[in-house]
């Protein structure tokens, strides 16, 4: 898809999201600089973005001049940024790593999140170490240690770490999830759920979702199928991840929030593979669209 055929797509009505429900999408995975990520998500008409990366820089590490400047293009543009998908405990930081660059990460985010007007924060929940793994109990241990000093820290800054089913401890086992959510004990973590990571991370998604369904603040949307052992991004509603049934679910149990799209396609941060090639706002917006088809599947649904 061309972005002749991006323009040509926005001039036409789309369906609206369910109600209560916003669409949004992870910027970077669109363009990497700030002017493409804005042009991808007005092409779209949506009024909601998530943030990443700028032109290959994590939020946290922009300089105030360029975080500025980035506010200010994206008040312009009547942006809302509805989360900030932060480096904490992610895959590249393992249960043995620095613990002071999660704080300082989170230090430096809370006050720009607060500009941003949004208080979610994505997070991880610490790989284990590939060299030298501790074994299950003690990483278990860390974890819990780690994230709960880490919602301490969010809590007194007026954020809510949302937990991804990625990468970490908690990340692909419901009763890990649960209990961290119960050992943690704090307001300040909750759960964001992608929708596509199952066919990585070795699990089903939607059997996932039936035990989290109402810890859930936050929905990224991706899927994908398996091919070789290896996974292959689809168009969300053309993989194995039961994206519509997962949607269906979080509806059915009473859902509002924001739908987000993470087509993983051409972006894929933990592969190194950053490029989004030159039909990436076309691609973006396409993928957009096609959820946009899937949820009006599911407004006629309810409506019947």
């Amino acid at each position: 898809m061309r972005a002749d055929t991006a323009s040509d797509s926005a001039s036409a009505p789309h369906p609206a999201p369910p109600p209560g429900i916003r669409f949004a999408g992870i910027g970077d995975e669109a363009a990497p600089g700030l002017a493409g990520q804005i042009r991808a998500h007005r092409l779209l008409g949506w009024s909601a973005i998530e943030l990443r990366d700028i032109d290959g820089t994590a939020l946290a590490d922009l300089d105030d001049a360029a975080f500025d400047r980035l506010a200010e293009a994206l008040r312009e543009a009547r942006l809302d940024v509805v989360c900030v998908d932060s480096r904490i405990a992610n895959w590249a930081r393992p249960i043995t790593g620095d613990f002071e660059l999660d704080r300082g990460e989170l230090a430096r985010l809370a006050p720009r999140c607060a500009a941003l007007g949004t208080r979610y924060l994505r997070v991880m929940s610490y790989p284990n170490d590939p060299g030298t793994p501790l074994d299950e109990p003690e990483w278990a241990r860390r974890t819990v240690d780690r994230m709960r000093r880490l919602a301490r820290q969010a809590e007194d800054a007026g954020l809510i770490l949302l937990h991804e089913n990625c990468a970490g401890w908690a990340g692909a086992d419901a009763a890990r999830a649960l209990r961290l959510l119960a050992e943690v004990d704090s307001p300040a973590l909750r759960l964001v759920f992608d929708t596509g990571n199952g066919v990585a991370y070795g699990y089903e998604a939607y059997d996932l979702l039936t035990e989290l369904v109402d810890r859930v603040d936050h929905v990224q949307i991706k899927d994908a199928r398996a091919e070789d052992g290896e996974p292959v991004y689809t168009l969300p509603g053309e993989g194995s991840c039961r994206v519509a049934d997962c949607l269906r679910l979080l509806l059915d149990h009473g859902y509002t929030g924001v739908w987000s799209i993470e087509p993983h396609r051409a972006v894929r941060p933990h592969e190194g593979r950053t490029d989004v090639g030159a039909d990436g706002v076309a691609e973006f917006v396409r993928y957009g669209r096609a959820l946009e088809t899937l949820a009006a599947g599911l407004t006629r649904e309810a409506a019947r």
